[in-house]
């Protein structure tokens, strides 16, 4: 029995990551220096996310999948002028920050909003992906409230795999302590998977496939709500890039077991 899912992903942008960060205070709260000029990309885990759910969408005909994507509106323009040929799938743009200084239950409570406004959503087919992590708002709890506040109890996070059973059912591998994963079974739908690095590799730039999405990504980004998501109420003592710690000494002729003694007595330091 193939189902027809309705597949919602969240998904921010982030600094390229080989960009060197440098957290600076501004008037507004913590920001990184010239956050605005750095060159974004979609979120890695959101894209692992992303790709998960087309190519789960392409197996179960009738599937569609939207993005929802939280972000200043030229930035969301840039990226998405590279995403889009990656994927089909249906641009939900929030003008908003993307810093990863914002709070969580802030960004959530916008996501949710926005996806519960989307027309003809269906509980029954609805599956809700994202990153397990984040480059920006990390420990996977954004999509965790996100999913508190659409109501779905049914929650998997570092998720490698998905298969739809004959039945409907979803299959569900989760990365587990001691490199190991769980297998868990979900009977329907809704439910909410935060992706690892799932299995499939980075699609090929296909034009086709931008052509068709930008057909409603520029509307998309033209109509983007404005939203408030910063972080009201907290307040930082002090932002800083961690401290590099380098020890080197020169050792002739030591035993490995002498060389792992001294790497752990200095790790428990």
């Amino acid at each position: 029995m193939s189902t027809a899912f309705q597949i919602i992903v969240c998904g921010t942008l982030v600094p390229d990551p080989l960009q060197t960060l440098e957290p600076v205070a501004s008037p507004t709260g913590p920001a990184l220096k010239n956050e605005m000029m750095l060159p974004a990309v979609l979120d890695p885990w959101a894209s692992h996310a992303l790709y998960e759910a087309a190519d789960l969408a392409k197996r179960c005909p009738g599937s569609k999948v939207w993005l929802v994507s939280l972000g200043p509106k030229a930035k969301l323009q840039q990226v998405m002028m590279i995403v889009a040929q990656k994927v089909p799938f249906e641009l939900i743009a929030l003008d908003g920050p993307s810093s990863g200084f914002t709070e969580s239950a802030e960004v959530a409570a916008a996501l949710a909003e926005a996806i519960q406004a989307i027309p003809g959503l269906d509980r029954s087919r609805l599956l809700l992906f994202g990153g397990w992590e984040s480059a920006s708002r990390g420990a996977g709890a954004t999509l965790q409230l996100v999913g508190e506040r659409l109501g779905i109890v049914d929650q998997f996070q570092g998720v490698d795999q998905l298969v739809i059973k004959p039945d409907g059912a979803l299959q569900i591998l989760e990365r587990v302590e001691g490199g190991s994963h769980q297998v868990s079974t979900c009977t329907a739908p809704p439910a909410l998977l935060g992706w690892a690095t799932g299995n499939l590799p980075e699609p090929k730039n296909n034009p086709q496939v931008g052509m068709v999405n930008m057909r409603t990504v520029m509307p998309a980004l033209q109509k983007a709500k404005p939203v408030k998501a910063g972080a009201e109420g907290v307040v930082f003592n002090s932002v800083a890039l961690p401290k590099q710690q380098r020890e080197t000494r020169i050792v002739k002729d030591l035993p490995a077991d002498a060389v792992a003694r001294e790497i752990m007595e200095w790790l428990k330091k």
